[in-house]
């Protein structure tokens, strides 16, 4: 099981991506990314943390997959405890890489992201 906890639901990837996570980890689970206050404070983030570590965990109790592991994407200090405290208990963590386009029309700039591979933390 790959769970996505990120502010992208799997439903809204590329063919592509979606391709690549289940031939890897046969399910993926939406788990929505919470909403990180920019005014929380370190121990504030790092109890959100912990409590999303605890959901992460009940999921793969309950996960019949081989291969498990979650892609993490969003609020950078969040995503760097929580990666902490998830490779500390072995579990792996992954990021999907994109290739960024850039294109301005109109005086607008129109930016899209292709997604190349998932790449382990």
């Amino acid at each position: 099981m790959l769970i996505n906890l990120s502010n992208h639901p799997s439903n809204q990837w590329s063919g592509k991506q979606f391709k690549a996570a289940t031939k890897k980890f046969k399910s993926v689970y939406d788990l929505p990314f919470p909403h990180i206050s920019p005014k929380a404070n370190s121990k504030q983030v790092e109890l959100k943390a912990k409590k999303y570590y605890e959901k992460i965990l009940s999921l793969f109790k309950s996960s019949k997959d081989k291969s498990n592991a979650v892609h993490l994407m969003g609020e950078m200090t969040f995503v760097f405890q929580l990666t902490q405290v998830l490779k500390k208990k072995n579990i792996k963590v992954i990021a999907s890489t994109t290739d960024r386009i850039v294109e301005e029309k109109n005086g607008k700039k129109i930016v899209t992201f292709n997604f190349v591979r998932f790449r382990e933390y």
